[in-house]
Parts: C-alpha cells; sequence; structure tokens
C-alpha cells in the first residue's frame, strides 16, 4: 500500500491559472492538470492507494472557498486538509469549522501565507488546532517564492515543537527543503512527523537514511509534493536506500493509517 501524504489539487474553476502561476514561481514543471479527476488517475498509475489533499488559504478572504472546496471532495482515495490565514479575524472560528467539516486537517505554509513559524501571532492558532485535536502540516525549509527568507527554518520548527507539545506536526519536506543538514540537527529525533516530498530531487540519500535513522522511521510519512513530484519519483528513490522492509512500510503507509486512524 502506498499513501502520499502531500498532494495538491484545485477546483477546475482555477486549476490551470493557478498552475501556470506556481510554475512561472517555482520554475518547475508539473506532472498534473490539477484537477481532482487527472490527479487520481495519475496517482493510481503511480502506484498510490490514499491522498492527503493538502489545501491553502494564501488570502484571508479564501478560507470560506478553500476549505468549502476541501469539504466537497467526496472520493474516498482522498483525505483533505484545511487551511485557515493568519491574517483573517475569524481564523479561530474557521478551524472550529474545518473541524465540523470533517476535513482531516490543516495546511499552513509560511512563505505563501507571509508569516514566520514562530512568530506569537500564530500560537493562538497552533494552541486552538491543538485542541481540535487536528494536525498541521506545514511547508517547512526554502521555498522559490521567497528564496532570501526561509520563513520555518529547521531550527525554528523544532523550537515551536518543544513549546507546542500538544500540536501534532508534520513537516513537510523532510522538515527544511533543501536544508537538510540543519534538519538532521534540529529536527530529526524531535516529536514531530516529518514527509519525504521532494527528496527525490533535492536530497541525497545518504542524508535520507541519516535523518531517518535519527528521527524514527515511524514518524516519516510517504510524500510527494504532487503535481510538483510524482509519486513514483518518491518512491523509487527510497526503494533505493537501505532503509529495512519495516521501515519502508511505516513511511509508505503504515505512519499515515495511524495518524488519520484510517
Amino acid at each position: 500500500m502506498l499513501i502520499d501524504a502531500h498532494v495538491h489539487m484545485f477546483s477546475e474553476k482555477i486549476a490551470q491559472k493557478a498552475l501556470t502561476n506556481l510554475a512561472n514561481i517555482c520554475k518547475s514543471p508539473y506532472f498534473t492538470n490539477g484537477t481532482l479527476a487527472d490527479t487520481k488517475e495519475k496517482l493510481r498509475e503511480w502506484g498510490v492507494d490514499a491522498a492527503f489533499a493538502m489545501n491553502i488559504a494564501t488570502k484571508p478572504s479564501q478560507q470560506t472557498i478553500v476549505n468549502n472546496w476541501a469539504a466537497s471532495i467526496d472520493d474516498p482515495m482522498f483525505y483533505s486538509f484545511g487551511s485557515v490565514h493568519p491574517d483573517a479575524p475569524d481564523a479561530l472560528e474557521e478551524l472550529r469549522r474545518i473541524k465540523e467539516l470533517g476535513l482531516h486537517g490543516v495546511k499552513l505554509h509560511p512563505d505563501y501565507q507571509e508569516f514566520m513559524i514562530d512568530d506569537p501571532r500564530l500560537f493562538p492558532i497552533y494552541d486552538a488546532i491543538a485542541a481540535l485535536e487536528l494536525p498541521v502540516t506545514f511547508h517547512t525549509g526554502w521555498d522559490p517564492l521567497s528564496p532570501d527568507l526561509v520563513h520555518a527554518s529547521p531550527k525554528a520548527v523544532a523550537k515551536i515543537a518543544r513549546q507546542f507539545p500538544k500540536l501534532t506536526i508534520i513537516a513537510a519536506h523532510m522538515g527544511g527543503m533543501a536544508l537538510y543538514k540543519e534538519s538532521e540537527e534540529y529536527v530529526a529525533g524531535q516529536t514531530i512527523f516529518i514527509d519525504t516530498a521532494m527528496s527525490a530531487r533535492l536530497c541525497q540519500p545518504e542524508q535520507f537514511e541519516r535523518i531517518v535513522s535519527k528521527h524514527g522511521s515511524e514518524r516519516v510519512l510517504f510524500g510527494s509534493d504532487c503535481p510538483w513530484s510524482r509519486s513514483c519519483d518518491e518512491f523509487d528513490f527510497i526503494e533505493r536506500t537501505h532503509l529495512s522492509d519495516r521501515e519502508k512500510e511505516n513511511i509508505y503507509f503504515k505512519n499515515a493509517q495511524a495518524l488519520l486512524h484510517l
């Protein structure tokens, strides 16, 4: 079984525009057309059985639209995460609505939502997410949107994990995209989850193995960052490592099952 814990897709109305804009920022190809139907088809081709759908409110005004879209995804293959924007005056109320909608977690992107992960103005949001017993996925590390300013450094991620021990954190991109040395030093070993998104492109196998070994395979989720990376490429990358079959099973599906009580 393979559960991809880091997938992006959009409503048909905005999918092409969103992918075009994001591709211009990322200078990266994309491997789906961004819609639910095409994403599902491609994931099946790549051997994926289920996926966590990440949705991001990049403006305060988008919260309701984004979460309504997330809740509208009526497909047993997908487990949708909602989002709130830190500048929205009703962010805490929207978090409660995310729970009521039956969404499975919260996605926050410090770069696109313009906040530092350890900014105290986010602390009430972290407290609320923890109280609602929802996991939160953060983009962590470098991002092409703001290449000269890291909004969620591995050191800051570790700080938040210590400060909010009841918050279930998923630090995407192995705890810090393209900052794997710092992730190995500060994030590995913390009581948080990390996902493997973009590792095939950016992380050396030896370093990947060291991070998994130090962190523990029980807290590593398989992720691709589809449509920017193919799940099959991330899978092949992990298969080429020296991880044991037990460690791979934890990463591929067991940890995701346990996290969302599937």
